[in-house]
């Protein structure tokens, strides 16, 4: 498997921006969580909902009688990095894609 410089460098970066973020949880810093809000915030509220429909990402309930949800904040950074437009349309169906095609030319 052979790596262009740029898919090398890409790595890399994200290598140590992990690494980073790691280092900044452990030490308090950073919080291991984010809430859902937070997240919604952070990365569009059409992809964090899409990401959790998927499966991508989960989202934990603070306790019981509360409605807060809270998102790792490693898990959501990795897929936010990551190309995830595949699973993205493998969810699609055949009407959806019909639907969407005829959009695209009728603009």
């Amino acid at each position: 498997m052979e790596l262009s410089f740029s898919e090398l460098k890409d790595l890399l970066t994200m290598a140590s921006e992990e690494g980073a973020n790691k280092v900044l949880i452990e030490t308090g810093v950073l919080t291991k969580t984010i809430s859902k809000a937070e997240a919604y915030r952070m990365y569009s509220r059409p992809s964090v909902d899409r990401w959790i429909r998927e499966g991508l990402i989960t989202v934990e309930k603070d306790g019981l009688n509360s409605s807060k949800g809270r998102i790792d904040r490693m898990e959501i950074e990795r897929v936010s990095k990551t190309s995830n437009r595949m699973s993205w349309f493998n969810q699609l169906n055949e009407d959806d894609i019909y639907k969407t095609t005829k959009k695209l030319r009728a603009s």
